[in-house]
């Protein structure tokens, strides 16, 4: 089940204006904007059972990551309803199915291939508060699909975002006709902020040689770039490189981490 009912108080509030030391957002789908992470757990093998869903669709196995949100003070205030349309409008977006929803929990399903992913919303104090629980059976590889609001907030709080919505055939540069989406939310981006100038940087996994897969990233890098440029963006806004397997986002001893650092990042210049 999910947590209890939070009572927060404004001592708690104060104490939560920024996420928690060593807490992320899962990378497949991202937080509602003016909330910050106020608890964060993450299992490399763990269960959950639905009470809500059929019986083939109740047992749920995997990897799981729990984040608590807490909205800021001064954050617009939404309804625990508003937070469950949005993450059943990601989770659709993303080729999944919602599986229940109600006026403040919805849980969710996402298959690609043999790739299977739960997503779990449940919120709660009026929307002052919700759980994101994310469920993966195996790891997705590139499965993210960019959003231009969730791209703008991590940009203004890091400097940078991952993108994984855009995908190439192994060992090639050719960006696949399914990235369209993602590429069309990053042009969104850049039109909404037209001052935001960025660096497009493909990155790999360390398999293979190490030149080979920095001509790689760059090469890859450097086909987004054109992509956006085909969508009129302005070639002076855009710079791109490739760094290969050298920033990894994750240890590239597990698939899973292979498929985190095999991604796409935008970084404000």
């Amino acid at each position: 089940m999910f947590l209890s009912l939070l009572v927060t108080s404004a001592g708690v509030q104060a104490q939560v204006e920024k996420d928690i030391e060593g807490s992320q957002d899962h990378p497949l789908i991202s937080r509602m904007p003016g909330y910050c992470i106020s608890a964060y757990d993450v299992k490399d093998f763990d269960s959950f059972e639905s009470i809500y869903v059929k019986a083939a669709d109740a047992h749920w196995e995997g990897k799981i990551t729990k984040v608590s949100y807490t909205r800021q003070s001064g954050a617009k205030s939404v309804s625990m309803l508003q937070i469950v349309r949005n993450y059943e409008g990601a989770v659709k977006k993303l080729g999944g199915s919602v599986l229940y929803s109600d006026s403040r929990i919805m849980h969710g399903k996402i298959q690609k291939g043999k790739a299977i992913t739960w997503v779990a919303v449940e919120a709660f104090n009026d929307g002052r508060d919700y759980e994101l629980r994310v469920v993966e059976s195996k790891p997705m590889e590139q499965e993210v699909t960019a959003d231009a609001a969730a791209l703008s907030q991590s940009i203004a709080a890091t400097g940078k975002v991952a993108v994984y919505g855009i995908y190439f055939d192994t060992g090639k540069s050719t960006i696949k006709p399914e990235s369209n989406p993602t590429l069309d939310e990053i042009v969104k981006l850049l039109n909404q902020n037209p001052s935001l100038l960025l660096y497009v940087v493909g990155h790999t996994d360390d398999v293979g040689a190490l030149d080979f897969n920095l001509k790689l990233s760059a090469d890859r890098a450097d086909g987004v770039m054109k992509a956006l440029l085909e969508r009129k963006i302005d070639a002076a806004r855009l710079k791109a490189a490739g760094v290969g397997p050298y920033c990894p986002e994750a240890s590239n001893k597990t698939d899973e981490g292979k498929a985190k650092n095999r991604r796409v990042e935008l970084v404000e210049q």
